[in-house]
C-alpha cells in the first residue's frame, strides 16, 4: 500500500509557480527522504499534502484516503518551526494539542511519549525555559502522541546538538520498526544518507531524481574512479597500454594504478589481466559518488 500518492501537483502564488507538476509515491513503512536547496519547494509541497496550503492543480491521498478530513488523525506533522506556549509544561502542551485533534490523553501516555524522545525528565518544566533542542524534541513528541500511522517531520534535526540528533536518527528508526512511515526533509544530507529507505531531490519545484541511494548513486556513476595497490611491477609501462583501450585519466607506479572507467563492468576484465601477469591485487578502491555530490550535482 502506498501511504502518500501525489498526482499533478501544481502550486501557483501570483506570476509564481512553486511546485511543479509533482507527481510522487511514497510506500507504507519507508522513511522516505525529501530533499531540495532553500526555496526548492519541499516545504510548500508539504504544506499542500498535510492541509495546510491548497494545491493549485492536482490529487493526492494519504493512506489510501482521498479526503485528507478523514484521515488527519492517522497522520502526524513536525513543521520546520514549532510554536509553543511558554507558560505550559511539556505534559500540558500534549495533552492540549491531543484534545485540538479529538483525542484525550493520560498524563501517563504523555509522559511514555516524552520518555520517547528524551524529555521525561523535563515532563513538567515550563517549556519557556526549554533549549531550542528541547523544544525539537518537543514537536516530535506532539506529531507522535496519538501513535499516527503516517508522521511528517520537517528538519528534525536542523539547529540541534551532534548528541541529540544521534537521539532523534534513533527515534526515527524506532518509530520505521514500528510500521510507521516517515516522511522527512533534511538539509543533513549525512543523516538522510544513513537512515533513509528512499531519497527524493527537488529544485525549482520539480523532482529531478527519486529511489534509493543505490539507484541514485548508479545513474550518477558514468564515471567511476579506481585505485588499486598491487605487487611489485618493475615495468608499469605495459599496464598503461593495457589499459588505454578501457579506461582514461590513467596513473601507473610500481605498486598503485589508478583509472577512470565509464562502467563497473570493466573492472573485472581489468583484474584478470594483472592477475594473469602473476601481479597480486592487494586492495581495490572504486569512489562512489555521495550523497552530497549527487545533491549538487542536480
Amino acid at each position: 500500500m502506498n501511504a502518500i500518492e501525489a498526482r499533478g501537483i501544481t502550486k501557483v502564488y501570483g506570476a509564481k509557480t512553486v511546485i511543479h507538476h509533482v507527481n510522487l509515491e511514497v510506500k507504507s513503512n519507508e522513511i522516505y527522504g525529501f530533499l531540495g536547496r532553500n526555496g526548492a519547494g519541499k516545504s510548500t509541497f508539504i504544506n499542500i499534502i498535510t492541509g495546510i496550503v491548497h494545491p493549485t492543480t492536482g490529487t493526492f491521498q494519504l493512506l489510501n484516503e482521498p479526503n485528507l478530513e478523514n484521515v488527519k488523525h492517522r497522520i502526524g506533522v513536525l513543521p520546520d518551526y514549532s510554536s509553543f506556549y511558554d507558560s505550559m509544561t511539556a505534559v500540558d502542551h500534549l495533552k492540549y494539542y491531543s484534545s485540538i485533534i479529538g483525542y484525550k490523553m493520560s498524563k501517563e501516555r504523555c509522559e511514555q511519549v516524552l520518555k520517547k524522545v528524551g524529555l521525561s525528565e523535563h515532563a513538567n518544566k515550563k517549556v519557556g525555559k526549554f533549549s531550542f533542542g528541547m523544544k525539537k524534541k518537543l514537536g516530535i513528541a506532539q506529531a507522535i502522541v496519538h501513535d499516527p500511522e503516517l508522521i511528517f517531520l520537517d528538519e528534525p534535526t536542523s539547529g540541534i546538538d551532534v548528541e541529540s540528533s544521534l537521539e532523534i536518527h534513533k527515534l526515527i528508526k524506532d518509530l520505521h520498526n514500528e510500521g510507521k512511515t516517515i516522511f522527512m526533509t533534511s538539509h543533513n544530507l549525512h543523516e538522510v544518507e544513513k537512515i533513509c529507505t528512499r531519497i527524493a531531490i527537488m529544485k525549482d519545484g520539480r523532482i529531478f531524481s527519486e529511489g534509493t541511494l543505490e539507484e541514485l548513486k548508479s545513474k550518477h556513476m558514468s564515471a567511476l574512479h579506481v585505485q588499486i595497490k598491487h605487487s611489485f611491477v618493475s615495468d608499469p609501462s605495459w599496464m598503461e597500454s593495457m589499459l588505454h583501450e578501457i579506461s582514461k585519466e590513467i596513473k601507473t607506479s610500481e605498486r598503485i594504478t589508478s583509472f577512470v572507467v565509464d562502467s563497473e563492468e570493466k573492472i573485472p576484465s581489468i583484474v584478470r589481466a594483472l592477475t594473469e601477469q602473476n601481479i597480486d591485487i592487494y586492495r581495490i578502491h572504486v569512489h562512489e559518488p555521495s550523497l552530497e555530490e549527487i545533491f549538487l550535482s542536480e
